[in-house]
């Protein structure tokens, strides 16, 4: 959703990129509940303008 929101998209702008009949799906992927399939990893983060890394992996507490 961070990261959504930095690129000033909606969940409608996602739905609507994706050709998605429903938003579900884009709440899955920010939830945590599911990921994008590699194809949509990569559009995902041409949309959002970021490295797929910065999608997948979590921020880590510094040790």
């Amino acid at each position: 959703m961070k990261l959504r929101k930095n690129a000033g998209l909606s969940v409608k702008d996602l739905q609507a990129a994706f050709g998605f009949n429903a938003p579900q799906a884009i709440y899955k992927w920010q939830n945590g509940e599911a990921l994008p399939t590699v194809d949509n990893l990569i559009g995902l983060a041409a949309l959002l303008k970021v490295r797929i890394d910065d999608i997948l992996v979590l921020n880590q507490p510094a040790a």
